[in-house]
């Protein structure tokens, strides 16, 4: 057997043996590249005779002719089977049903919600959200809003005290989110309509109280403002936010040293219906939010003359009412980052609460 005879065999048992296109590429240099051993008897045909160009240098040129085609045909071979294996590998059960997108797996949270209809209310009334810091001085969480010291309605809230700081003052968790009403006097002249929901905290927890929870209030100070304006503005929240035609409320005499007079407020309802609760309709009555006119010592605190100016202002938990309104039995479940939880009473993202398209569609 002649030299290219074996260098043919060993080349085709090399192409044949290659089990992958990454090795068929090995092959093809080392048979056809720069410094191949095809390549390297093709440099010997310019010191050949003519004669001998005829014989070898054609043996040559069918060597590597056969070679490449081997090579060619191999690794196509190779594709092939590399992608029969990725298809069967990577099979897809078109029987299945389609995976839902994120934008419609993901959910709001219901306080999220609530937020959003409570502000495209109060929005279509003229109110603006204010904001204020959830750790507070004793100033504006307790004494700007007539709680002296030593006063008996500071013990109306459990508050989580801070580690006194370097000149001995503690400061607290905002037990309301009240503080902020003085905060924005302060900063803004009247007319003020102002809502404020946030988060408070308690020392207290239950199925219906949690240590962290929500607020909203509200305030209006201008120099007419009036119990008849509060009233109206109440009754239009609450007809738009339980989306009813027609609420039945009741005042009821309370206190709250934040302002004078104080009221509770009661809305008729219907509670037959186990979790879920029915308002403008039924014979039964819920308290749902506390409410008043500003006392004219914070109006004096936020640097308003009570003489001028007078305001009303209100607040209502806003876990509360979302249990109210969608029948949720357990406040702590708000907490509980349960996901099975969400997606059942959560709220699809790209729907945003409007009076003209509807609050909770």
């Amino acid at each position: 057997m002649s030299d290219l005879d074996q260098l043919k065999q060993t080349l085709l048992d090399e192409i044949a043996g290659a089990s992958d296109e990454a090795a068929i590429e090995a092959v093809r240099v080392a048979a056809l590249g720069k410094k191949g051993s095809v390549s390297e008897l093709l440099k010997t045909l310019g010191a050949m005779s003519a004669e001998e160009r005829q014989t070898r240098g054609a043996a040559i040129n069918a060597l590597k002719t056969l070679v490449t085609e081997a090579i060619a045909e191999r690794k196509a071979a190779l594709r092939e089977a590399a992608i029969a294996a990725r298809l069967a590998a990577e099979t897809v059960d078109v029987s299945l049903p389609v995976r839902a997108s994120p934008a419609e797996r993901g959910r709001i949270h219901p306080i999220s919600q609530i937020v959003d209809e409570i502000t495209a209310i109060f929005a279509d009334m003229g109110f603006s959200i204010a904001e204020g810091p959830d750790i507070e001085t004793d100033y504006y969480n307790f004494t700007a809003l007539n709680f002296p010291e030593g006063h008996p309605a500071r013990e109306m809230h459990d508050t989580f005290f801070l580690p006194p700081d370097e000149a001995g003052e503690r400061k607290v968790l905002r037990t309301h989110t009240s503080p902020v009403q003085v905060r924005t006097m302060e900063a803004q002249k009247p007319p003020i309509r102002i809502i404020i929901p946030g988060k408070t905290y308690r020392q207290d927890s239950d199925a219906t109280h949690s240590p962290m929870f929500h607020q909203v209030e509200g305030l209006v100070v201008d120099t007419r403002a009036n119990v008849a304006n509060m009233r109206w503005v109440l009754e239009e929240f609450c007809k738009a936010f339980f989306e009813v035609e027609s609420v039945t409320m009741r005042f009821r005499p309370s206190f709250f040293p934040f302002t004078e007079p104080s009221f509770e407020v009661d809305i008729q309802c219907d509670r037959s219906s186990g979790p879920i609760v029915r308002f403008g309709e039924g014979t039964d009555w819920m308290e749902i939010l506390g409410c008043g006119m500003v006392h004219p010592n914070v109006l004096r605190a936020g640097g308003l003359d009570p003489d001028v100016y007078q305001g009303f202002a209100w607040g209502m938990g806003l876990d509360r009412i979302a249990m109210l309104k969608y029948g949720m039995p357990d406040l702590r479940d708000f907490f509980n980052a349960d996901v099975r939880w969400l997606s059942h009473y959560g709220f699809r993202p790209l729907d945003m609460p409007t009076l003209f398209g509807g609050l909770s569609a």
